[in-house]
């Protein structure tokens, strides 16, 4: 079988991950492409990748590319990734999928005029434990999920201080986009559940604006503006009728980074971190370990994609999904801004 041949655009920290999971999984990266110029030819040499650009649109006019991977800003994910369809590609696009569910919707329709794939990064999907998990829910071990907790929490690893990340005009959020997106979309994706009725939400920056607690991941640049959240909490309201509280920081003061998704079901719980459901068996009270592979998420994601460019799968990532958790940040971010109850 001829190797896919895919393009990287955006040689940054993520887009250097996908680089070597795209080659170990048996595909070709054929180009990448990144305006700085020092950092492209230091990634082309690294992974031996043949052709290097500074302009996307010249990396998407090689005709033999089967695929691209947007691994660029937030406010880069819409307009890259259309021109992409376009241009005739499959597209992995790195989460967010854009600055707000308007624009995801474009992307999606620009998807479906061009009749290619569009795969979300929502990595946290991939981890063996959260298959494993979401197999047993998907049995009715948990029965109606009513209830759900979910966060990603940081002590100290604000990204890229002063550079895009920290720009509402570039990353539309802080941590809100940039980690909660995971947390949520694992809570919502093992409930089957992506209709948010109305949100509660409140954020605060103390760190961020002092230009404490960097983290290690990004490119800072020194003296750039810091106008995102740095914490942010919500309450979420279903129109099933369940609730699903999120909570997300890149700085805190807490004792160390959790990640971590609570489902509380009638029949029984289940906690994402330890894969252990809690339930009761004979009266008695049981908690009952699962097992999964220690598995590298960012492979299986690449794999899946893939398998999805030659028709073989489908992408795990659907469009009422992909449009739910985007609407649900959306509306974090309103509620958090105006102090009011949004309904969706």
């Amino acid at each position: 079988m001829e190797k896919v041949k895919v393009g990287i655009v955006g040689c940054g920290s993520i887009g250097t991950w996908h680089i070597e999971r795209f080659q170990r999984a048996g595909a070709e990266v054929a180009a990448i492409c990144d305006t700085d110029e020092g950092r492209l030819e230091e990634v082309k040499a690294r992974y031996k990748v043949p052709r290097a650009y500074t302009d996307y649109e010249d990396l998407l006019g090689r005709k033999e590319l089967d695929a691209v991977v947007v691994a660029l800003p937030n406010y880069l994910h819409r307009p890259v990734t259309i021109a992409a369809f376009r241009a005739g590609k499959h597209v992995l696009c790195e989460k967010p999928a854009a600055l707000s569910s308007e624009e995801a919707e474009e992307m999606l329709r620009a998807r479906d005029e061009a009749g290619k794939v569009l795969l979300l990064g929502l990595t946290q999907r991939f981890r063996d434990s959260s298959r494993v998990l979401k197999e047993h829910i998907s049995a009715g071990e948990l029965g109606e999920v009513y209830y759900a907790k979910c966060g990603y929490l940081r002590r100290s690893g604000i990204p890229g201080m002063g550079s895009w990340f920290t720009r509402k005009d570039k990353a539309g959020a802080g941590p809100i986009f940039d980690i909660g997106v995971h947390a949520l979309d694992l809570a919502m994706w093992l409930m089957g559940d992506f209709r948010a009725k109305e949100v509660m939400a409140s954020s605060y920056s103390k760190f961020g604006p002092l230009g404490k607690r960097a983290g290690d991941w990004g490119f800072p640049e020194p003296g750039g503006p810091f106008d995102v959240e740095d914490l942010a909490s919500a309450l979420i309201r279903m129109e099933s009728g369940a609730t699903v509280f999120l909570e997300v920081s890149w700085a805190a003061h807490i004792g160390g980074a959790q990640f971590y998704v609570t489902l509380l079901g009638d029949r029984a719980g289940a906690d994402w971190g330890s894969l252990t459901m809690f339930c009761e068996e004979m009266g008695r009270q049981v908690d009952k370990k699962l097992y999964a592979e220690a598995n590298d998420p960012y492979l299986a994601e690449a794999v899946h994609f893939l398998r999805c460019v030659r028709g073989e799968e489908e992408p795990i990532t659907k469009d009422e999904e992909i449009l739910g958790v985007q609407r649900t940040l959306d509306a974090v971010l309103r509620s958090a801004k105006s102090g009011e109850v949004v309904r969706l």
